[in-house]
């Protein structure tokens, strides 16, 4: 077992990957040791749980989720498991918005950017849901900022975008059991800040790597 892995990773992971029936398609890059992150469509809490267990246990390992503060510390057993098994970053939903902040929302927005590229560290990759809250899962909704800030700061981590099929039917809001059923997990070609590139721009075309994942391969 890799140092610093907690002895029940391994297990949760399995469960994940039997809960959601996950198969999973690099249909634009293969899995890597190289720092990224992945950013995804969010429907249901059980998101980056599956996105984590689906990749493989070294990378895995070394994948610390971006996760939702007030779900994940309601219990002492979610906050547990977010800490110390996820090694998750937990942030308040909502202070990264995408336009007009108040002086104090821009003082935490950066605050939390601050967060996420410490949490990369040198060779950490990060889970990421650019929509800041779970949607329908009819469309993929309008992505915050946050994404071009971090690739703004880090250009040398690889963006990887990523489609998750079935997940709000699995879990769907309000619910706390999840029903059993194939989900279907794709990873896209890596996409990059261009120089010069306007934010609205980058997020529009990260965007759109997303959702063009949709429905690729089996179904």
């Amino acid at each position: 077992m890799n140092k610093g892995i907690h002895p029940i990773a391994s297990l949760l992971a399995a469960v994940a990957r039997g809960v959601s029936g996950v198969q999973v398609q690099w249909a634009g890059c293969e899995p890597s040791e190289r720092q990224r992150i992945y950013f995804a469509n969010h429907t249901s809490h059980l998101d980056f749980v599956v996105l984590w267990s689906a990749l493989p246990a070294d990378i895995r390992a070394r994948t610390r989720p971006i996760a939702a503060k007030d779900y994940w510390e309601e219990t002492w057993l979610r906050r547990y498991i977010a800490e110390n098994v996820f090694k998750a970053v937990l942030v308040e939903r909502g202070l990264v918005s995408k336009a007009n902040f108040t002086d104090e929302a821009r003082f935490v927005s950066r605050s939390l950017i601050e967060d996420m590229v410490l949490a990369l560290g040198e060779n950490h990759s990060l889970i990421l849901f650019p929509e800041g809250t779970r949607g329908s899962g009819e469309k993929v909704g309008e992505f915050r900022s946050g994404l071009y800030h971090l690739a703004l700061r880090r250009p040398d981590v690889e963006l990887v975008p990523a489609y998750l099929e079935n997940m709000n039917r699995i879990l769907p809001k309000g619910e706390f059991l999840p029903v059993p059923m194939l989900s279907l997990l794709t990873f896209g070609k890596p996409i990059q800040l261009e120089p010069g590139e306007e934010k609205n721009e980058f997020l529009e075309r990260a965007h759109e790597a997303v959702g063009s994942l949709r429905r690729i391969g089996p179904s």
